[in-house]
């Protein structure tokens, strides 16, 4: 059919306007000439343009070869909308009066449950090495008397009388524009079809209750403080058939008296005093593993930073380890016998004095 107005014009809108903009203003236009608001002489061919202009541009591709030709294959008259354009029209004219869309429906989609959350404390061998441990949570659980379904056992809900089981009730009201249907939420049955009237003395009818539960959880090794872990399905349960939420576990690690941890690494700090830095010296230092040996070579300085690979932290996904990292710290001796004095002594008469840097 040919084009007697540039639909972009019908709606007031630039030709690259997005889906939104050409909706909100064929919404505007709508309620502005829609004829049973509007008695003035031309409103329901402006009216009919609107619709028109609408069922075009709301297509993508009809507007796809509108653009391109300048013309589309539609219908004479008032268009054929389907169901999307005449929801869109009566939500225009009607949802600022009642609030409500056209076509809305009650619809009961499984809903996942709630997720929960915890807290452990471990000590600093159980996150390295891992372990298992208990966690006490409250949760929301069907009710194992009536599995859900909220009747006593034996019984089971029935239709609801008040929407016939479709969850919905319709009701003809009339206004200034004339007669209209309104479908609303059963108030009787909350949308669900059905009324319980012999409710399960476990639930009181609602189908699902609070419980404690010890959920078991497996601490792999190598977290660390701070760590999250999920257990998948330990929350509470779903509605409507939904899966049922997780467990969120935070983890706290107590420290070691020995070592310190930095991520995968461990470090240990070793004290030896002047005598084993300036000659060298072998010992025996503690570690993930037991004891390994270290080789203090001489002149060993304050701060040296000795590495033994893969003698950390296994990493948390299981790849390696982290590695094991020992500081050496040269104790100076506070209180000396009147030998140990006599030989200082006589060291320092041999040993070259420092001096700090003269000034600039």
């Amino acid at each position: 059919m040919a084009i007697k107005q540039d639909y972009y014009e019908v709606l007031g809108v630039p030709r690259n306007a997005s889906d939104e903009e050409i909706k909100r203003a064929f919404r505007n236009l709508a309620k502005q000439y829609h004829p049973d608001r509007n008695k003035e002489s031309g409103a329901e061919e402006k009216f009919k343009e609107i619709n028109e202009a609408y069922q075009v541009l709301s297509d993508p591709e009809k507007r796809r070869r509108y653009d391109r030709y300048g013309r589309v294959d539609v219908e004479g008259g008032f268009p054929d909308f389907g169901f999307g354009g005449l929801g869109d029209i009566f939500e225009a004219f009607w949802g600022d009066v009642f609030g409500t869309s056209f076509g809305q429906t009650a619809q009961r989609i499984p809903q996942k449950g709630e997720s929960l959350r915890s807290h452990l404390t471990l000590s600093f061998e159980e996150a390295v090495f891992g372990c298992s441990k208990e966690v006490e949570i409250q949760r929301i659980e069907f009710c194992p008397s009536c599995h859900g379904i909220g009747s006593e056992r034996g019984t089971n809900p029935e239709t609801c009388p008040e929407c016939r089981g479709t969850g919905q009730v319709r009701r003809v009201l009339q206004s200034i524009f004339g007669r209209y249907t309104s479908t609303t939420t059963c108030s009787r049955c909350g949308g669900s079809g059905a009324v319980i009237n012999n409710p399960c003395s476990q639930c009181q009818g609602r189908g699902r209750k609070k419980v404690m539960r010890k959920i078991r959880v497996d601490i792999p090794a190598g977290v660390d403080d701070g760590y999250r872990l999920c257990v998948d399905g330990e929350g509470s349960a779903g509605l409507y058939g939904g899966h049922p939420g997780d467990l969120y576990v935070t983890l706290s690690v107590k420290p070691h008296n020995l070592f310190h941890r930095d991520g995968s690494d461990i470090l240990y700090e070793l004290p030896i005093n002047f005598a084993q830095a300036a000659l060298g010296d072998e010992v025996r230092v503690p570690s993930l593993d037991g004891k390994v040996e270290l080789k203090i070579p001489p002149g060993t300085q304050n701060g040296k930073t000795f590495r033994f690979k893969g003698k950390g932290v296994t990493h948390v996904d299981g790849r390696g380890r982290g590695d094991l990292l020992i500081k050496v710290n040269i104790v100076t001796p506070q209180h000396l016998d009147r030998e140990q004095r006599r030989l200082f002594e006589e060291l320092a008469k041999v040993l070259p004095r420092t001096e700090p840097p003269p000034d600039v």
